[in-house]
């Protein structure tokens, strides 16, 4: 593999782990779904938050990943998730192989602009210039399987908000008040919990969850006295290594318009593999 073949590749999961950092790994389907049959205390003001997170529709949300030797990374922007998900992130490298690679093609951040249907990633002019002079990457939805993950890979970046973070801790046997905190200037009740990947009653999320090669995470989060996410920490055991993730939620409500790059600026990914004669899958 080239380097440019696998910076796209790298740029494809960038986009992905940033954004999974900002939103959730999966949601058990409907509001009580997976849910303990014998709630602790904890439950009602959860359902609360679930529900006022979701409804408020934008926020703007920053994080840090970190993936074992492979990757670690923050992201920075807006997301929507009213009608489908949406939003705009600045990603920055900052350690691990595939900072690596980036940095040989001169890349150390990355625009990515998720819209309905693809996502885009911004590689900058070193990176234009090795391939047509095109900064922008698209990524349809749809071909997001030949990179790994399959359908449920797509499915993931489409469906997946901050709500469901506390969906997801609600679908843990041990949940449980911690206590009160101040985490950005804001007065914060903290939840926490573990959730093991076998005991998620809902198929299709622990099917994502396994085909990402979780085998069990903890979740902490901290909800505000508007009853909104305010941070999540969510630390996954995988196949792969440990993944951790952290993020900041504010400006609930925020105005957020996204633009599809100009199209004379864009390249789609399997066109630039198959150009380099390389078969994406």
């Amino acid at each position: 593999m080239n380097r440019t073949t696998a910076a796209v590749r790298v740029a494809a999961v960038a986009a992905l782990t940033g954004l999974a950092a900002c939103t959730s790994s999966g949601a058990p389907d409907g509001p009580e779904a997976g849910h303990p049959a014998s709630a602790p205390a904890a439950l009602p003001a959860l359902r609360t938050a679930e529900r006022s997170t979701q409804q408020a529709g934008t926020a703007r949300v920053r994080s840090t990943t970190v993936m074992g030797s492979q990757l670690s990374l923050t992201a920075d922007g807006l997301l929507a998730w009213r009608d489908g998900l949406s939003g705009s992130l600045t990603l920055r490298y900052t350690g691990g192989t595939a900072a690596k690679t980036m940095r040989g093609l001169g890349v150390t951040s990355m625009q990515a602009r998720y819209l309905h249907d693809a996502y885009y990633a911004r590689m900058g002019d070193a990176f234009a210039a090795k391939t047509g002079g095109r900064h922008w990457l698209r990524y349809a939805y749809e071909d997001l399987k030949s990179l790994g993950g399959g359908a449920d890979l797509a499915e993931q970046m489409r469906s997946t908000t901050p709500d469901q973070s506390v969906r997801l801790l609600l679908d843990s046997e041990d949940v449980r008040a911690v206590g009160e905190e101040t985490v950005d200037g804001r007065s914060t009740t903290h939840y926490s919990g573990t959730v093991a990947v076998g005991d998620v009653t809902d198929a299709g999320l622990r099917q994502r969850l396994r085909s990402a090669g979780v085998t069990g995470e903890s979740l902490d989060i901290w909800i505000d006295e508007k009853n909104l996410l305010v941070k999540k920490v969510e630390k996954s055991s995988t196949t792969g290594g440990k993944v951790t993730q952290t993020a900041h939620y504010g400006d609930y409500g925020v105005k957020v318009a996204v633009r599809r790059p100009p199209a004379a600026d864009t390249q789609d990914f399997k066109a630039l593999l198959s150009q380099s004669g390389t078969n994406p899958s």
